[in-house]
């Protein structure tokens, strides 16, 4: 169960109706070997479950991977809830090239791409 470089990059949207390379994520979790997140293998090393967050226009956030008090995942920047970035379902998404997940972009669903997904060294 290595940890796992995940690129995420915004899917087609009404605005950007063939999707943008300018818009995403860089995530670093652990993944099984069908592209599932793993929750324990998470909790041995929390801090290791990084975020990047870049966003054409925007200055780019750094973050975390977390599992909320309402057992959902989340990218968080600041301590508090204020800022999370829920991600719909991702217990049961794949994070495999090809694959989609959506996420809540300041409270609106958004649809992204995994478009790489490569295991890191221990």
């Amino acid at each position: 169960m290595p940890w796992t470089h995940i690129r995420l990059e915004l899917a087609r949207t009404e605005e950007h109706p063939d999707g943008s390379n300018a818009h995403g994520y860089d995530l670093v979790a652990p993944l099984d070997e069908t592209g599932h997140l793993v929750e324990d293998k998470w909790r041995t090393d929390k801090k290791k479950a990084r975020v990047h967050r870049f966003w054409e226009g925007e200055a780019d956030e750094v973050g975390q991977l977390i599992l909320t008090r309402h057992r959902t995942w989340a990218f968080s920047y600041a301590p508090g809830e204020d800022d999370d970035e829920p991600i719909f379902h991702l217990e049961t998404h794949k994070l495999k090239p090809g694959e989609y997940i959506t996420i809540s972009e300041e409270g609106e669903p958004m649809p992204f791409r995994v478009v790489a997904s490569k295991a890191l060294s221990d």
